[in-house]
């Protein structure tokens, strides 16, 4: 089972797609948990969240989807784990709350509220390193041989 989890190919897209994924994630992660990139750190997503009716130990997991699996996903391990919350994590905000705003991101402030576009951008990257790894610089392929 371990095997199947880490196994992985020598495709070097694989790899970027990990990367860049990895890094969206981090960040937003690091704005809720740390406050950097202009977040409200981890008591001011707590609040925020609360209003919207999120409960504590759910935003807690949003949190570490994003900021844990953001890093396992920078540095390739165990990818798939984090793979997988990626696409739970925008399936969930999809469902809870992008969908009744519409596809489209909004660029022109004319709407209230952001599309699910990104979204969907996000679960078709992640299902890519579900199916076929986290690619040949990473800790899985290492781990693998």
């Amino acid at each position: 089972m371990f095997k199947k989890l880490i196994s992985t190919s020598d495709d070097i897209v694989l790899t970027m797609l990990r990367l860049v994924l990895g890094v969206v994630f981090f960040a937003h992660g690091a704005q809720k948990l740390l406050g950097w990139f202009g977040g409200f750190g981890y008591q001011g997503t707590m609040a925020a969240m609360n209003q919207f009716g999120v409960s504590a130990p759910l935003v807690w997991l949003i949190i570490a989807i994003e900021f844990f699996g953001g890093l396992g996903l920078i540095f390739g391990f165990l990818t798939r784990i984090p793979a997988f919350g990626v696409v739970v994590l925008m399936i969930g905000a999809i469902v809870m709350f992008h969908f009744r705003i519409g596809f489209f991101m909004n660029w022109y402030g004319n709407q209230k509220g952001e599309g699910f576009e990104f979204h969907l951008l996000a679960i078709a990257m992640a299902a890519v390193l579900l199916l076929r790894g986290a690619g040949p610089y990473s800790v899985d392929r290492a781990l693998s041989k």
